[in-house]
């Protein structure tokens, strides 16, 4: 080979590696929403569904995003540790953790609770996947105890793995029954609007840190 042939041929392979690693930072951040019914949309069409709502919302504010809907309607936490390896695929960039209601419902020990949610947040941590955790809180009926220890698991858990934390997903959509459905519990399409309009600040914040470490 000529040494014009060879200076042409390492151009060529050049090139394709430059255009290679710009098509790779052009994909898009492919998230997952991992959770319960809350995450699931129940009852609603899939664009409607929280994970849809928020991946349009923040697109609109300039993120190249896709958000995976992993939502399954009755989830506990143990379910979720359960599905955790299999519901997020490799090359995940970031999970949304939303479990815990269930949980609450069914008066499981938030202990257990919080173990489970520990374990799920160790696996994807393993896997270098970043958390952005979505807390719940106790119906008022669960009693102060149990509400005390359960509603403590999310902080608590947030401050162990240092993990930006929504407090409570449910938060201005549970007291205005105009934005729940007929059983009074899971939010309609305008109340699943406003928990991803409510959530937006701290999921932008959390996905421009993913896009600084990518880039």
């Amino acid at each position: 080979m000529t040494f014009k042939a060879a200076l042409l041929h390492f151009a060529v392979m050049l090139s394709a590696t430059l255009v290679g690693a710009t098509a790779s930072l052009a994909e898009p951040l492919k998230l997952v929403g991992f959770g319960d019914s809350l995450m699931a949309g129940y009852q609603l069409p899939q664009e409607d569904a929280l994970p849809a709502q928020l991946q349009r919302n923040l697109v609109a504010k300039g993120h190249d995003v896709v958000i995976t809907n992993a939502g399954v309607s009755g989830d506990t936490t143990a379910g979720g540790l359960s599905r955790v390896d299999w519901s997020v695929p490799d090359g995940t960039d970031g999970v949304i953790l939303e479990l815990g209601a269930n949980d609450a419902l069914r008066g499981i020990p938030p202990e257990q609770t919080a173990r489970n949610l520990d374990q799920i947040i160790a696996r994807l941590k393993a896997r270098n996947i970043p958390v952005l955790l979505v807390g719940m809180l106790t119906p008022p009926n669960m009693g102060g105890d149990y509400g005390k220890r359960f509603n403590a698991i999310y902080p608590d858990l947030a401050k162990k793995y240092d993990l930006p934390l929504y407090p409570f997903v449910l938060d201005g959509v549970i007291t205005d029954r105009s934005l729940l459905l007929e059983d009074g519990m899971h939010p309609n399409t305008k109340g699943l609007a406003v928990m991803a309009e409510r959530m937006l600040p701290l999921a932008q914040s959390w996905v421009s840190s993913i896009e600084g470490k990518r880039n």
